[in-house]
């Protein structure tokens, strides 16, 4: 008999019908009980779970040790985040965690947190974060560890300001590792096009407490994919009676609609300097008063980039490993987007085991 008559007679079959016509209902069912709670914000899921203590306090900043019965590794990992992003993506949620997938590993895992600047951080500059804050937050995790030297991981423009501060201050940094981090910003899009030279004036950016305004910076995010609110709510709609998919959807849009200012001086000069003139391109960014150069950094290098990233295109964070002088360097390219680097199921297969082997290679082991 050919298939499609096949296909006819199941899909006719009463048996098959009325199992389709239940499970329609069921669905139906959980869509409305989740529309409900959706609308109300009734459950929604937890975010950043993991167990941890604050080990150290600076300004704002707030330096996260997550507890471990199984450190395998004495190295200690760093995390560093971007300044407009809320540092918990890296603890989303459990199941859904990179510092949970390191922790499971064996590592001895620290998040910087930046804190919510405010009009007393206006005048906090790029040296403010790479010479100040990182050296001080550096040396609290190897006094509290007990390490020589640490890992540090930055994400997004946490990677620039780890990159910078690495060049500059290379002594207590064993390796470096970038995920999605801007180095060409000719190849960005939209994301710089919008502050070039002749465009949008960044000064006119700034609000009455001499930073961006936390609106300014999510509503750039949303240009970048026009329609992408209206395809994430089909989406949801499809989706609405599963209570995984519902959970994960809460928590990356509570996540991503959660951001914080840019630091308005530090945000003039990833403009002029980073932005409109692609110095991090060129190797040589002036900081603090002096030129710091990417080649001065001579540490094992991972870069993981996403091929999918609709933030840092995938030719926008191509290139740094020739921009540092590292004999060990490595470029991960990865089937994901900005986030989907370490969030996510996909995330679970293709980013995090080759991370941590890497990791594993580079890392002092705990006697």
């Amino acid at each position: 008999m050919p298939e499609s008559s096949s296909a006819t007679r199941e899909a006719y079959d009463p048996t098959e019908l009325a199992r389709r016509v239940q499970r329609d209902l069921e669905r139906n069912f959980l869509r409305f009980r989740n529309g409900i709670k959706y609308v109300a914000g009734l459950d929604r899921p937890g975010l950043g779970l993991t167990p941890k203590d604050t080990v150290w306090t600076h300004d704002k900043m707030q330096l996260w040790r997550y507890r471990s019965k199984q450190r395998q590794f004495a190295t200690p990992v760093l995390m560093v985040m971007s300044l407009v992003s809320r540092s918990y993506i890296f603890d989303l949620r459990p199941g859904n965690s990179l510092v949970e997938y390191m922790l499971r590993r064996g590592f001895d895992v620290f998040v910087l947190d930046w804190g919510v600047p405010d009009h007393l951080d206006a005048d906090n500059s790029l040296s403010t974060y790479t010479d100040d804050y990182l050296p001080k937050a550096v040396d609290a995790v190897l006094r509290i560890s007990g390490a020589e030297n640490l890992t540090m991981n930055g994400y997004c423009f946490g990677g620039v300001l780890a990159l910078l501060h690495v060049a500059a201050h290379p002594d207590a940094t064993r390796n470096l590792i970038t995920m999605a981090t801007p180095i060409d910003t000719s190849a960005m899009g939209p994301m710089t096009s919008m502050t070039a030279e002749g465009r949008i004036d960044p000064e006119t950016l700034i609000g009455e407490d001499g930073n961006v305004p936390a609106s300014v910076i999510e509503n750039s995010f949303r240009l970048l994919k026009p329609t992408g609110e209206v395809a994430d709510y089909v989406n949801l709609w499809d989706n609405l009676w599963n209570d995984e998919f519902m959970e994960s959807y809460q928590a990356m849009t509570t996540w991503a609609r959660d951001q914080i200012p840019f630091p308005g001086a530090a945000f003039l000069e990833n403009v002029h300097l980073l932005g409109r003139q692609n110095l991090l391109k060129t190797g040589t960014v002036p900081i603090g008063g002096r030129d710091v150069h990417l080649a001065d950094i001579t540490c094992p290098l991972l870069s993981i980039i996403g091929e999918k990233d609709h933030i840092v295109p995938l030719a926008g964070a191509q290139g740094l490993a020739d921009l540092v002088s590292s004999d060990d360097k490595t470029e991960l390219a990865v089937s994901s987007g900005h986030v989907g680097l370490f969030v996510g199921r996909s995330a679970q297969r293709k980013t995090l085991p080759p991370l941590c082997d890497w990791m594993e290679a580079h890392t002092e082991r705990v006697a």
